[in-house]
């Protein structure tokens, strides 16, 4: 059958309609993933177009998959954390969704309160068990989505489920069929897509998915979980590893219009962020995330790092403050106490900082030699220096100017007798031995005593 595509307004071949295969023994991909060496990446050498959607956003995850590698947050961090990704994602509404678990009275509470503050976005959605009581529950919360786990490889269902690829199907299905029921809109979770049968299970499922949602006048949303981090971003490689292939296929197999086409990673590999702007370049809306990266094993997709990669891809932040991400930050380490990693990109305390002499020397001739981008206006963070035996007199001189907030007129240079006698008493302290750097309180003090009293500490 031909059809013109309304994505690309070409004459398409519509025939490829992939029946089940209901395999005896499970295909677990061994020449891939044999457990005992590294996953390896095949190659087929087929392209599949990009096909970026009109509009694309973030979707969160903190509260339900970000939950469960820290300590559950309290009923007010979440309202707090809740409040910041409205104010991050702007009116535009970047941030769309997030979702909650709602098990217990303190989940329930936790989403209560934030649907009190009467906040568009992000929209809350649930992730429930597939069960006819927690679908009430959605529907008595006045939810209007909720998660549902569909693990969608044979390692998941022939060992973790022990059932076979009909039995599989047919339980998924009637777990949707009681969210129809009960008018909800399902977001079906393709557990572990990077290792399950694409055409022999994967797009059979989405297509009965699909035919259900038509008749039941519900949309469906698909989010395609890469479990493990086991996804790459390079073109011309083989599936099920191919983000580009999945999200492709799942398009021009199974007729998923990219509104409803979502993709959630992991970072056991450090590709979870060039995964998830694959997904964006190749056809999904939405890409799931959580604030700092928090998740399980080596966590989520972060969602500061997608905030930059939407505003990369589309030339615009459209509307989100990018300066909240500094405000998370800080709540996360001051109100919840989770430590970031100092060297954490847009939100570690070293991201913008350096110690190399050379380049504060560049950072004080002109700061864009060094930094990113205008960390001080877009993020709040201007770039910094930390002064160690290598600093140098520019390094102390920046360090100086920034520390104490001097204006053009008040800025000292690398000439300037404080800083030359600061780094006079510095290279004492290393020449003794210190090896760590000078913290800032040391450093406000000798200034305070070099000065005479004209900068004090702070």
């Amino acid at each position: 059958m031909l059809e013109i595509s309304p994505k690309t307004n070409l004459l398409e071949q519509k025939n490829y309609r992939y029946a089940l295969q209901d395999v005896d023994n499970p295909n677990l991909y061994r020449d891939i993933y044999d457990y005992e060496s590294v996953p390896k990446v095949p190659f087929n050498h087929r392209r599949v177009p990009m096909g970026m959607p009109e509009e694309i956003w973030i979707s969160d995850t903190s509260f339900r998959d970000g939950q469960q590698s820290v300590d559950p947050y309290t009923v007010d961090e979440i309202v707090d954390l809740y409040k910041l990704m409205n104010k991050l994602g702007g009116p535009y509404g970047i941030i769309r969704q997030t979702e909650f678990f709602i098990y217990s009275k303190k989940d329930r509470e936790a989403v209560a309160r934030c649907q009190d503050l009467g906040l568009r976005f992000p929209e809350i959605t649930t992730w429930i068990r597939a069960s006819k009581d927690d679908f009430k529950l959605v529907k008595d919360l006045s939810i209007r989505e909720t998660g549902i786990l569909v693990s969608c490889s044979d390692y998941h269902i022939f060992k973790k489920m022990k059932m076979t690829r009909g039995e599989a199907m047919k339980k998924y299905l009637e777990t949707v069929a009681l969210a129809f029921e009960a008018d909800v809109m399902p977001r079906c979770h393709l557990e572990d897509i990077t290792r399950a049968d694409f055409y022999g299970f994967v797009v059979p499922f989405v297509n009965e998915l699909m035919k259900m949602s038509q008749d039941a006048g519900i949309p469906v949303r698909i989010r395609a979980c890469d479990t493990m981090g086991y996804g790459v971003p390079y073109p011309e490689v083989a599936l099920p590893r191919s983000v580009p292939g999945i999200i492709y296929g799942l398009q021009h197999y199974s007729d998923v219009q990219s509104e409803c086409l979502e993709w959630h990673g992991h970072n056991d590999f450090y590709k979870a962020v060039a995964n998830a702007s694959t997904a964006w370049l190749y056809g999904a809306s939405a890409v799931n995330c959580s604030l700092l990266g928090i998740g399980e094993r080596t966590g989520n997709i972060p969602l500061e790092a997608m905030v930059f990669e939407y505003a990369s891809l589309r030339g615009s932040l459209d509307g989100m403050n990018p300066t909240v991400i500094t405000e998370i930050a800080d709540y996360f380490q001051k109100k919840i106490g989770y430590k970031i990693p100092p060297m954490t990109p847009f939100v570690g305390r070293n991201f913008n900082v350096t110690r190399a002499g050379i380049h504060a020397d560049g950072l004080l001739k002109d700061e864009e030699i060094y930094n990113i981008f205008n960390t001080k206006k877009l993020l709040n963070r201007p770039a910094a220096v930390l002064i160690s035996k290598t600093s140098g007199l520019a390094g102390i001189a920046y360090w100086i100017n920034e520390n104490y907030q001097l204006t053009a007129s008040e800025a000292v240079s690398k000439q300037d007798d404080l800083v030359v006698a600061l780094k006079a008493w510095i290279d004492e302290q290393y020449e003794d031995g210190r090896q760590a750097s000078m913290s800032t309180n040391e450093l406000e003090t000798k200034i305070e005593e070099l000065s005479g009293g004209r900068l004090r500490r702070l």
